[in-house]
């Protein structure tokens, strides 16, 4: 058998490129530093015996509408993996008690946002339209290879159709910033609020550049698509991987630290682990951030560039709760929403962002909150229910408190995270009329936790890096960079820090494993 590719990291990146190279009968061996297979996609009972949480990944809308699923789903089915839906994919709720609540249903949506704002509908099927006719063209840039005649032969055409103007123009309009897309379209500071905390989510902020073309684009996918999660948990679906990658001859290892990257000639030939076992390979597919690779697993290098200065964006503080029954939200119509935003709008979202990025802990955080359990029963006891809370806005290094109240400062302690999580459960009591009732108990996860966890998320920061422009498209991770390559032959970076970019949908992976020949 001839050396196969060896494959640093699982997520979703690195067995989307395993499952793919392997089905072509390229040989394969991924390697994980944890017993945990899956990177981010992790699920445990982690607050009392029964209730099955995630960890941390935990809505799969990206990796449904990626061409990565549309090749595997049938594969990855055989082998029991299961995605369930609601109709009601996100809300929010504002402190007020005022909530929107997006359907699967245009019409429904449509109808919906009139009622909160006259215009505000029809504006809404202008967005998501807008879209849906540029799709091709849109998530050819969001998930092809952006140095490729493919790319060259794409953009050319669209000059051509649209016109070298307005095919500007359309650039322009998709630099556009969040808080402009939102406060120049809709009248409603409730619809407002259903859109603004979802740019989190891309690693951005309302004000971020291009934050209002992503939230347009997250907009359609949830209508299109829903929030689906996987049934049994997102660990279910680094299993279905696995057991795929080993029916067409693949190999996974989990538990193998790999500490350094073997180089000979300026060309990639193998690993060496930290227990000194050597392995060599035909390519070294590495699915880590570029602090791992430029900084450990090819240190002392000479080829090596230096990631002193990557940026790392804001951390993420997670929440579980395992519940006496379903919660009793203070608004109608929630019972069955999947992610449900408790956030005022966009001058909330803003304001505990920016505190996050000054390095404090926000005064009043947004909080997004998931329900899995009315999605997928199997989540919890019968009659029993979970929550899965996402806090996208923590700070990865502590400078202070935004209200003054929490001792803090640098580090992530246990007493600062549970401080932290009286302060979102309080707000989370002010929205739920019965929560101290069903309340059983209930476990956080610090930036400094889930760095622990999982090496790549630098601070807790989970998208591989600050999203913003210049570390973004071509520029990621460096602005000389050029797809997957690196100055390394047989040497590939895929991940969150390469385009293009963080998410469940397995983009970088997918990209390098055709180019591979997949």
């Amino acid at each position: 058998m001839s050396a196969p590719h060896l494959i640093i990291g699982s997520g979703i990146n690195a067995l989307v490129a395993a499952a793919l190279l392997s089905r072509k009968g390229e040989p394969v061996l991924v390697l994980e530093r944890s017993a945990h297979l899956g990177g981010c996609m992790r699920t445990e009972e982690i607050t009392l015996p029964g209730y099955r949480h995630d960890v941390m990944a935990a809505t799969f809308v990206l990796f449904l509408t990626s061409p990565a699923y549309g090749e595997l789903a049938e594969d990855l089915g055989r082998h029991g993996l299961e995605f369930c839906h609601t109709a009601h994919p996100t809300a929010v709720l504002r402190p007020g008690g005022q909530s929107a609540v997006l359907t699967m249903d245009r019409a429904a949506n449509v109808a919906a946002f009139e009622k909160l704002a006259s215009g505000d509908g029809r504006q809404h099927e202008a967005d998501v339209g807008g879209i849906e006719a540029d799709a091709g063209f849109l998530f050819a840039l969001l998930g092809n290879p952006l140095w490729s005649f493919k790319m060259a032969r794409l953009v050319a055409g669209q000059a051509w159709k649209r016109g070298l103007n307005e095919l500007k123009a359309w650039f322009g309009a998709a630099l556009q910033p969040a808080r402009g897309w939102l406060e120049g379209s809709y009248s409603s500071p409730t619809l407002q609020a259903l859109w603004a905390p979802w740019v989190l989510h891309t690693g951005l902020t309302p004000e971020s550049t291009y934050s209002g073309q992503m939230g347009r684009v997250i907009a359609f996918a949830l209508e299109a698509a829903g929030a689906p999660v996987a049934k049994g948990g997102s660990g279910s679906v680094p299993e279905a991987f696995r057991k795929l990658i080993e029916e067409k001859g693949g190999a996974v290892r989990t538990g193998v630290d790999v500490s350094r990257i073997l180089v000979e000639d300026g060309k990639a030939v193998g690993i060496e682990t930290s227990e000194g076992e050597t392995i060599r390979g035909r390519s070294v597919i590495a699915s880590v951030t570029p602090t791992q690779l430029y900084e450990r697993l090819l240190e002392g290098n000479d080829s090596a560039m230096s990631a002193s200065k990557y940026r790392y964006g804001r951390g993420n503080f997670q929440l579980h709760y395992a519940l006496d029954g379903d919660p009793d939200w203070i608004a109608e119509g929630l019972e069955d929403v999947a992610l449900i935003h408790l956030a005022d709008g966009i001058d909330s979202v803003s304001k505990s962002a920016n505190e996050a990025e000054r390095g404090l802990l926000p005064e009043t955080p947004t909080i997004c909150v998931g329900q899995p359990h009315r999605l997928d029963p199997s989540r919890a006891p019968e009659g029993k229910g979970i929550l899965w809370l996402q806090i996208p806005d923590a700070p990865r290094i502590i400078k202070g408190d935004a209200a003054g109240e929490i001792e803090a400062g640098p580090e992530w302690t246990e007493a600062v995270s549970e401080a932290f999580a009286d302060r979102i459960e309080a707000v989370l009591r002010r929205h739920i009329r019965n929560f101290d009732r069903i309340k059983l108990a209930r476990k956080a996860y610090s930036p400094a936790d889930l760095n622990a966890i999982n090496i790549n998320l630098v601070g807790g920061d989970p998208y591989g890096g600050a999203c913003t422009i210049d570390q973004f498209f071509i520029w990621r991770p460096f602005a000389h960079s050029s797809n997957s390559a690196t100055d390394i032959r047989n040497l590939h970076m895929i991940g969150a820090s390469t385009h293009p970019g963080p998410g469940l949908g397995g983009g970088s992976g997918y990209n390098l494993a055709k180019r591979m020949g997949a």
